[in-house]
């Protein structure tokens, strides 16, 4: 019994960590309409400035911690904010890069800074032990336990008692009205802002002696927040908190009573993701609504190009690629790399750009492809081509299971829901036999007749079943499957009164993309002749989808060049790159990029106002432009939407048989 309350109080002060995140995350969405997916890089900019403070210039804890949970809270909050309430006039899906985009922009910026291996932080809060009923508990731990649940309290009293938390709520419902009360809603989202990033700021700073200061390992632990923010349905305070309370105690459970298991070996670390994945796929639909769900990626027809270019362009760029292992040399693997990844993007491409799904388990589906081919190569025997086939049908399934979520989420929930799949499957599965095995490695072939067993050979290989998956991508996306896919993304609604089977297309959209992912893997299993966990984890899935939104921009998102220059920016560019320093900072220019590409280039005139529109009132302060906003928006017209003119996709649709 004791061993079990050793656990159980472990699981407190970690999970009231998570409680604590994970409220300043659903303050901020609930409040702005913005969900965070950079919500873990505050808490790492918090552990490391305080790492810098407390242990390299020797400052005292309270002070460091002082300035850095809210100094640094302030600053961050207020700049969030600005990018917040730019990002509110951008779709959902750019909304998600963005954020994302600032994720790896503060993770590649923290490892060039501070160095990737990570490092101890000692404890600052006293480590003498209490007797709490026989159970020995450490002072630290009643403080960490302590500090959230007084956070977690007077956060909740300060929404019912006063009237700025008031304010905060009603922002949500009516900003307008709100602003012709007197009150800006531009000055409460700030707030609302500064107190998430501050509440991120001090689970950081608090986790850090823990776990040690290590950019991903931070990021990781602060998404686990998503978690307690299901338990919550992104909307509920008090239940967040209940949510990372039940996520620590079950993951510290899971700790003592499978740790004699091998296989389940990963499922401590799987358990927040477990508990998500489980809340958004059996959560009644109407209690997911999406803050600010009226936006939509208005998916686009792909760029048309006129006859005699098209020829000219693609018979240079043949004789360009038939003619590259004489070019590049003994560079000729990297450029391999680079083809294999121009079929990672037409896949992803595909799902985001023509369907408007997204998808944050695409690294997942490239996983089970390298790992089904080497088991259907080596340990099946089969013929080289047949094990590649196999691996792309092999992972099918598995991206007919991550459509199940899109069936019935989308937007903020379907990107949530496929980044808690992708972690599940990184930690339950990647160390099994079905996968990678213990040792997280297992052998590729190569073809082994007519020399193709050589780089050259082996780069012919890979150009030949690229151009097979290109023509595949074409086909879909210009064809009348690419017409209906485009006119679901715009509305399903719409569709669906068609007499269009929407939810079969999602299902089937996935299971394309999986398939051509999972051809991609087996690639990269014969490129290395080995292939393990190293390359596919979670956050290469956010990587990718970073890289294809800044790739697809000078192109208008032409899929074939899109693809082209993501495998060059992923693969080749950074070969090229002789100095380590800049190297290491290229993560971060791709991050910065991909945020810079959301801001500038998804703006879409037909949707509803931005926040800054509806703000208008508060902005322009004063009675004067309180009553202009009155005069212009009557109480019978106040939640009228203005309805959009026809989308692309749908003039498109003109033309498809139902």
């Amino acid at each position: 019994m004791s061993e079990f309350l050793i656990y159980v109080v472990a699981g407190l002060v970690t999970g009231s960590l998570y409680g604590l995140a994970g409220m300043g995350l659903v303050l901020t969405y609930k409040t702005s309409g913005i969900f965070n997916f950079a919500h873990g890089a505050v808490a790492t900019i918090a552990a490391f400035c305080f790492y810098t403070l407390y242990v390299t210039l020797g400052w005292p804890w309270p002070i460091a911690l002082v300035l850095c949970v809210l100094g640094l809270g302030v600053l961050l909050g207020v700049l969030l904010e600005r990018l917040g309430r730019t990002l509110a006039s951008v779709s959902p899906a750019m909304q998600i890069v963005a954020t994302v985009g600032l994720l790896i922009a503060v993770n590649g910026l923290t490892v060039t800074v501070f160095g990737a291996e990570s490092r101890s932080v000692p404890p600052f809060l006293p480590v003498d032990n209490l007797s709490l009923g026989g159970l020995n508990v450490g002072v630290d731990q009643v403080i960490v336990f302590l500090i959230a649940l007084s956070s977690a309290v007077g956060l909740f009293l300060f929404f019912r008692t006063t009237t700025l938390g008031l304010s905060m709520q009603a922002v949500v419902d009516d900003p307008a009205l709100l602003s012709m009360g007197g009150t800006s809603p531009v000055r409460v989202r700030l707030i609302s802002w500064v107190i998430g990033a501050s509440f991120a700021c001090l689970s950081g700073v608090l986790l850090v002696p823990t776990v040690g200061l290590d950019a991903t390992i931070l990021t990781l632990l602060v998404v686990q927040a998503f978690g307690a923010g299901a338990v919550g349905l992104f909307s509920s305070l008090p239940l967040t908190y209940a949510g990372g309370l039940l996520i620590g105690v079950l993951a510290a459970l899971s700790t003592a009573y499978t740790g004699s298991v091998s296989f389940l070996a990963g499922l401590p670390s799987a358990v927040p993701f477990l508990v998500l994945f489980a809340v958004l796929l059996f959560a009644p639909k109407r209690r997911l609504v999406e803050v600010g769900g009226q936006l939509r990626l208005l998916a686009k027809a792909p760029p048309s190009f006129s006859p005699p270019t098209k020829a000219v362009v693609g018979g240079l760029s043949l004789v360009v690629l038939v003619a590259l292992p004489v070019l590049v040399g003994a560079k000729l693997p990297i450029f391999t790399n680079g083809v294999i990844f121009v079929i990672i993007f037409l896949s992803l491409h595909l799902l985001v750009r023509t369907s408007g799904q997204v998808s944050l388990a695409h690294a997942s589906f490239a996983a089970v492809g390298a790992a089904g081919f080497s088991h259907l190569a080596v340990d099946a025997g089969l013929p080289w081509l047949l094990a590649v086939l196999g691996a792309g049908l092999v992972t099918v399934p598995v991206g007919a299971l991550v459509a199940v979520p899109a069936i019935r989420l989308s937007g903020l929930y379907l990107a949530v829901a496929t980044l808690g799949f992708g972690i599940l499957i990184e930690r339950l599965l990647f160390g099994t036999s079905l996968m990678f095995g213990a040792a997280l490695s297992l052998p590729a072939p190569r073809p082994e007749v007519l020399g193709l067993d050589s780089d050259r050979g082996y780069y012919y290989v890979v150009l030949a079943l690229t151009l097979v998956m290109a023509g595949l991508a074409t086909f879909v996306i210009r064809g009348r499957l690419g017409r209906m896919l485009r006119a679901m993304s715009d509305s399903p609604t719409a569709l669906s009164t068609l007499g269009a089977g929407v939810n079969s297309m999602r299902v089937l959209v996935f299971c394309i993309s999986a398939f051509m992912a999972g051809i991609a893997g087996a690639l990269f299993a014969g490129l290395t002749q080995s292939v393990g966990a190293v390359g596919f984890s979670f956050f290469a899935s956010l990587t990718w989808l970073t890289i294809l939104v800044i790739s697809g921009a000078p192109f208008r998102y032409a899929p074939l060049p899109t693809a082209v220059l993501g495998g060059i920016n992923i693969a080749v560019l950074p070969s090229y790159l002789t100095d380590e320093r800049l190297l290491s900072l290229l993560p971060a220019v791709f991050g910065v990029a991909a945020v810079a590409n959301a801001l500038l280039t998804d703006r879409d005139t037909s949707r509803a106002p931005s926040q800054e529109e509806r703000d208008a009132p508060a902005v322009l302060g004063g009675q004067g432009g309180r009553r202009a906003a009155a005069r212009r928006r009557s109480p019978v017209t106040a939640r009228m939407a203005v309805p959009a003119p026809p989308s692309p996709a749908a003039r498109d649709l003109t033309g498809a048989r139902l």
